[in-house]
């Protein structure tokens, strides 16, 4: 059996459990082999500590730097079971890993201001002791320190594998946040940023409506009336307006952002707000695509958004090309992000320089992450 096989580790924005993939990659032509997967599900009472620490507690008493130190190892031994239970799935050992690359859980994302920072959870040391192989993490604050948004960084492998000679392609990504990249055929215009919201606050308005965790095909926005003024309300957001290279978070883009009174603005059911919110995720998405991309001859989707039936019918209406899952270029749309991490490791092993200007701005091409021993 082969020995270059990398395991990728991901907890997004919807911060439902951790994505394991195991991985092996061939140089030539770029390939991406998924091997094996496995998903460790977040517990109701782990999510909900997860997303008290999503947004700033300003209180006096508030006890934050210990629940992120309580999560910071209680992630730590949850990523560690995920890759151990996913080789003893794909029946491996330890030593035939090259290496883990864990991203982690973000719970603060501040690109911007005068003392940028990103900060991600999920103790890579307690991973490797505990598996034995290697981690690569700490993916995002290299980027930062050389003048980039730390995010989004799956452009590189979606440039990488994904990219065609032959098309003008965008991959979206639709998690928690939402994110696009171009690919023209020439490679010649390239971009990537965050779109804004994807799935967040859809999955946070259904949870606190009707106690479902997500909107299933997006049947309950289907069954609304999109309300035009509050779309273009929130459409003002100065986030919309920037300029790549940019990106965002949950602790942006979190319920509270959607629910501010305004009098102007008519009072909406539950259905048509959820309605309402995916036409927002539509809207933001269409005119990303028509600022910041080029000529589009086909869209591809990733994340857990290419389940929902509605956006994806929504978005193949307002682009006007096929979109489709990135299951049609062979991989799993699912698993996108995972694998981005595994090979995200790998490069960083080969001490690859990854030129990531058009996607996150950095000013010069960068080594991702940092190697955390095994044992």
């Amino acid at each position: 059996m082969p020995s270059h096989y990398y395991i990728g580790l991901m907890s997004g924005t919807s911060a439902d459990g951790v994505d394991a993939a195991l991985v092996c990659f061939e140089d030539q032509p770029p390939r991406a082999h998924l091997v094996a997967t496995h998903f460790e599900p977040y517990s109701p009472d782990l999510r909900t500590d997860l997303f008290s620490l999503f947004k700033p507690d300003s209180s006096k008493n508030s006890d934050q730097i210990d629940r992120l130190g309580h999560l910071d190892t209680l992630l730590g031994e949850l990523m560690a079971q995920a890759c151990l239970t996913l080789l003893g799935n794909a029946k491996l050992t330890a030593n035939q890993v090259m290496a883990i690359g864990s991203h982690g859980q973000t719970v603060r994302h501040r690109p911007d201001g005068p003392h940028p920072f990103t900060l991600q959870i999920g103790n890579p040391h307690i991973i490797a002791s505990q598996t034995r192989i290697q981690v690569v993490a700490d993916f995002r604050r290299r980027d930062m320190i050389l003048g980039g948004q730390a995010a989004p960084l799956a452009p590189a492998f979606h440039q990488h594998f994904l990219a065609d000679r032959s098309e003008d392609r965008a991959i979206l990504n639709i998690g928690g946040i939402a994110n696009i990249t171009y690919l023209d055929k020439e490679q010649q215009h390239l971009v990537a940023f965050d779109t804004g919201p994807g799935n967040g606050l859809l999955d946070a308005w259904i949870l606190e409506s009707k106690g479902e965790s997500f909107d299933k095909n997006g049947d309950w926005a289907a069954s609304g009336q999109p309300e035009p003024h509050w779309v273009s309300h929130w459409l003002q957001d100065p986030y919309f307006l920037k300029a790549p290279p940019k990106s965002t978070g949950k602790e942006y883009f979190h319920l509270e952002w959607s629910q501010s009174d305004h009098p102007d603005l008519p009072l909406l059911s539950p259905a048509d707000r959820q309605a309402s919110l995916a036409k927002l995720t539509l809207r933001s998405v269409e005119l990303a695509v028509k600022n910041h991309c080029g000529n589009l001859d086909r869209m591809l989707v990733c994340g857990g958004g290419v389940h929902n039936a509605h956006l994806m019918a929504g978005l193949a209406d307002a682009l006007l090309c096929p979109v489709e899952s990135t299951q049609q270029v062979g991989i799993n749309p699912d698993w996108v992000e995972a694998m981005a991490f595994a090979w995200f490791a790998k490069n960083h092993l080969e001490g690859n320089l990854l030129k990531l200007e058009p996607f996150t701005g950095s000013n010069q091409p960068v080594l991702l992450g940092s190697l955390f021993p095994s044992g």
